[in-house]
């Protein structure tokens, strides 16, 4: 892809531009396709959609994509602010412009800025308003509004606002319509499933289509032998672990076997489970992936036996002990995985704290200048003030003091003559 210069900033609507939440980006290889990877404007380190310190202005941003280190721009969402990025894959034609219908429809109605990404095969749609609760990705359709960049081409769509409006009434139509309905279309979700693109081979993966549904897939795994732990993982109950990440990446291994070894699907369902975070879809790697998609990976690596369905009915509903998705089981192969897992959430967990310590103390320090500094100053004006009451104290005394004299002076000239 050729680099994504914005010739026209002025197209950027201001309400993204006043905002210091700019990184760069930069396109490479991750898995055989292209990923853009958020780069630090300047700097040219790897950028962190949670890491303010990562981020800088929009010019400063613009003026790095003249450099060899960056390919293009991006805006990162935060709580703070309350824009939503809308994104659009897969639904227009770069060569002849054509839209899909849905895609048309979800533009028409939000009504907001919207440009074609830096692939020209989508859009992505800008708005003002309040991410509604529950899943934020379905199919080709995808909703932010924290933790997450959006790339920024200024390609704006003819006939489209130029600013960001507040489109709270139709996010929330859209999603319940195009995102969070539950009706799924099992010929479309089938076929995607038994697709090459979409099931891209990985160590460990199963060899068997299992193509159960979501519904018959969470019926056996809650009826198998530990039903039970499946169960309280499902329902988000971390008892027993040391952090949720244990615990999402005990249930990701359970899912892995029922999947067999489905990333899709495993996404899918995880994202339905009580365990689902912002974490989720937060980039932690310094190749782009995600904290889902590597829990994921290392799921799939970490089982070494999938559910067969063609093994009978006397195994398809209870996993055997000897090939239990368990992270903690007695396989020293797979004992020996947990505990490099282990150890490397740990280790990451130690970096999080020691940089949260590193900037708690800096703010802390900061405080401390800024009450000396306010407190030197209230003495230093109370001083003055005082120095000023007794100035005027004294000039009072003094004119007092005249007045009194020149009275005296005035009776004695003329007391005599007045009796």
């Amino acid at each position: 892809m050729s680099k994504n210069i914005i010739d026209e900033p002025e197209v950027i609507p201001e309400t993204l531009r006043e905002c210091d939440q700019w990184v760069c980006w930069r396109e490479e290889e991750r898995d055989g396709k292209p990923t853009k990877i958020p780069v630090t404007p300047g700097a040219g380190g790897f950028a962190s959609s949670t890491e303010p310190e990562t981020w800088a202005s929009f010019e400063a941003a613009l003026d790095y994509t003249e450099t060899a280190h960056a390919d293009g721009v991006g805006f990162v969402f935060t709580d703070d602010d309350p824009i939503v990025g809308v994104d659009l894959d897969d639904c227009r034609d770069p060569e002849t412009g054509d839209v899909d219908d849905a895609a048309l429809d979800i533009i028409e109605r939000l009504d907001s800025y919207t440009e074609v990404s830096p692939s020209g095969t989508g859009y992505h749609v800008l708005i003002r308003g309040e991410l509604p609760d529950g899943r934020n990705r379905r199919g080709s359709i995808e909703l932010y509004d924290t933790a997450r960049f959006f790339t920024v081409t200024g390609d704006h769509v003819e006939r489209a606002p130029t600013c960001v409006a507040r489109r709270q009434d139709a996010l929330r139509a859209i999603h319940r319509e195009y995102v969070q309905d539950t009706e799924r279309d099992t010929a479309s979700e089938s076929e995607q499933r038994g697709g090459a693109n979409d099931r891209a081979p990985m160590t460990g993966a199963a060899g068997v289509d299992v193509d159960l549904e979501d519904e018959d897939l969470l019926e056996k795994a809650r009826n198998a032998s530990n039903g039970e732990k499946f169960e309280r993982l499902w329902n988000g109950n971390t008892a027993g672990y040391d952090s949720q990440s244990e615990a999402d990446m005990a249930l990701c291994c359970l899912l892995a076997f029922w999947t067999g070894g489905d990333r899709t699907q495993m996404d899918h369902l995880f994202r339905q489970s009580g365990l689902l975070r912002e974490k989720w879809d937060e980039v932690h790697y310094a190749d782009g992936s995600t904290y889902g998609e590597k829990t994921i990976e290392r799921a799939i690596a970490t089982t070494s036996e999938f559910y067969d369905p063609d093994a009978g009915d006397d195994t398809a509903d209870e996993i055997p002990a000897t090939s239990s998705p368990d992270v903690g089981a007695a396989d020293s192969e797979r004992s020996r995985a947990y505990l490099a897992e282990k150890n490397q959430i740990l280790s990451n967990r130690v970096d999080e704290l020691e940089a949260t310590l590193t900037e708690k103390t800096e703010r802390i320090d900061a405080l401390e200048a800024e009450v000396k500094r306010l407190t030197d100053e209230l003495s230093t004006r109370g001083q003055e003030e005082e120095e000023e009451c007794q100035g005027e104290h004294a000039a009072t005394t003094s004119e007092n003091s005249s007045e009194s004299e020149s009275s005296s002076l005035l009776g004695r000239l003329f007391g005599g003559r007045s009796k």
